[in-house]
């Protein structure tokens, strides 16, 4: 799937959206580890940026976001829009990060003729 078709607004200027294929999603549960809480701990003792979680945050984020993709694509689709985040905490150091928008067919606009 082409990510320049997958946004979070509800239109793709310059194309066409010539059907909707529904609800798709893309859902991790992630917990961080023993390793991970301790290595995080430390950090968060000197302020700033706990990089640890950071980079945990945006990898569960990114597979979320190829889960949606790969659902939409198994519909048929070529686009995504009205794209979202949203997190749960299942319980204490377990979250869910799910990824959802509306699966669309994406064509480009006719160019109007030259005068």
């Amino acid at each position: 799937m082409d990510h320049r078709f997958i946004t979070t607004a509800l239109e793709l200027p310059g194309y066409q959206i010539t059907g909707t294929l529904g609800l798709v999603r893309g859902i991790v549960v992630r917990s961080r580890s023993a390793v991970g809480n301790f290595g995080a701990s430390i950090q968060s003792i000197f302020g700033g940026n706990i990089t640890i979680l950071t980079d945990l945050c945006e990898q569960t984020r990114s597979e979320a976001y190829d889960q949606m993709a790969e659902h939409a694509a198994s519909l048929g689709a070529n686009g995504i829009i009205a794209v979202r985040y949203d997190a749960t905490e299942l319980m204490p150091g377990i979250t869910e990060v799910l990824c959802y928008g509306t699966a669309v067919v994406v064509a480009n606009l006719p160019v109007p003729p030259r005068p």
